[in-house]
């Protein structure tokens, strides 16, 4: 049986513009778009809100969150994916990359242990039950500073949708933790350590990237091609890392943390993806560059939620207001990233893509959501 649903006196966020319209959807699908503000009967009214593509997340740490509320706490799995599936679907976020690390340290003051693997059966066991609202895929980050690396992505194949392998290097001194005052703060806060164990974390961590640091860059690449996913950079800091990421054919610089990274990123094709939570707070928590630094100078290109799910929605409309073009804003989660990580059906409001789509308002500044479609599906 057809399904049809007409959205109708809505601005529609175009790719290039935003107009007033309707929508035909049909069969998860966008069949027609019309002009102009009238409601034909039995069509939804959106009251001259704004109707824009479903969100595209390519990083977060949400799923994370729900396994593990509190150290030490494994919450149970399926509850946990449920709610994190739940939670994005109500702020709009209708294709998601859920970040899960690859790489593990069992020996040593940091141990921790694999989970992706296991983790990834129990979400496509529930999307195969058709227990999912939203579209989710895999982004691996490869921990090069690990023992485990190689073993673990070779558990993972092309059937596991893995869209994203990002290259993690957590190599003290550099990178995020190029401040070492606070990568201290950081790890005595998160996990209690004392002098003496904080100067082991660190020493094992060097250690390992002196080990296995160039062999495990060189297998997550290799799996990336195997498994037909986006490679990402993640912490680039200077011009010489990004000739690197260039060089392995990244497409991706998560979270650059100098202008001068994503001055070099933009100048060979890689597109900058920033943290939304950056940009609404007005600036970086580990006082790395400001988002709204590189968005005035024309290098941002992408918004992730990262840690705040609602963070996305809201970050793309502060970016509309501070480019003055709300329709370039909202590509920022929407048309920017599907196009990033190689999704052609959908992040733009035409004719056959699919029918992920989310409603809502302005309060002042503030992003209302009024509702959310996935395949036509109302979801949120």
């Amino acid at each position: 049986m057809t399904e049809e649903t007409i959205l109708a006196n809505a601005m529609l966020v175009l790719p290039d513009a935003v107009r007033r319209g309707s929508l035909r959807l049909r069969d998860g699908r966008i069949a027609e778009i019309g002009d102009g503000a009238g409601v034909p009967r039995g069509a939804v009214d959106c009251g001259g809100d704004y109707l824009a593509p479903g969100l595209v997340e390519l990083h977060t740490d949400n799923l994370e969150r729900h396994i593990q509320p509190r150290p030490g706490v494994d919450w149970p799995h399926e509850a946990a994916i449920l709610a994190h599936d739940a939670e994005l679907a109500s702020v709009g976020i209708t294709t998601v990359f859920d970040a899960m690390r690859v790489g593990s340290i069992p020996t040593g003051v940091g141990r921790y242990g694999a989970y992706a693997r296991g983790l990834a059966d129990e979400l496509w066991a529930l999307r195969a039950g058709s227990a999912l609202r939203i579209s989710h895929f895999l982004h691996l980050r490869a921990e090069v500073c690990s023992e485990t690396l190689e073993a673990e992505m070779e558990a993972f194949g092309a059937q596991d949708r893995v869209g994203i392998v990002s290259l993690m290097d957590h190599t003290p001194g550099q990178r995020q933790f190029r401040d070492m005052a606070k990568l201290e703060t950081y790890m005595k806060g998160k996990h209690g350590l004392d002098d003496a164990g904080f100067a082991a974390h660190i020493a094992q961590l060097r250690a390992l990237r002196e080990a296995n640091g160039d062999r495990h860059e060189a297998a997550a690449v290799a799996h990336a091609a195997r498994y037909g996913a986006v490679l990402a950079s993640h912490d680039d800091t200077t011009e010489e890392q990004v000739a690197v990421s260039e060089g392995y054919g990244i497409r991706l610089a998560e979270f650059p943390t100098t202008a001068e990274a994503a001055r070099a990123c933009h100048a060979c094709g890689i597109a900058v993806i920033m943290g939304a939570p950056n940009l609404i707070r007005g600036g970086s928590h580990s006082g790395n560059v400001a988002a709204r630094e590189l968005a005035e100078a024309g290098h941002l290109d992408i918004l992730s939620s990262d840690y705040v799910p609602s963070a996305l929605l809201y970050g793309a409309v502060r970016l509309g207001a501070l480019w003055g073009d709300m329709a370039r804003g909202l590509a920022t989660v929407t048309a920017g990233p599907a196009r990033a990580a190689g999704l052609e059906d959908r992040g733009r409001i035409e004719a056959g893509a699919r029918a992920d789509l989310v409603w809502f308002g302005l309060r002042g500044d503030v992003p209302a959501l009024r509702a959310v479609w996935s395949q036509g599906r109302r979801v949120g």
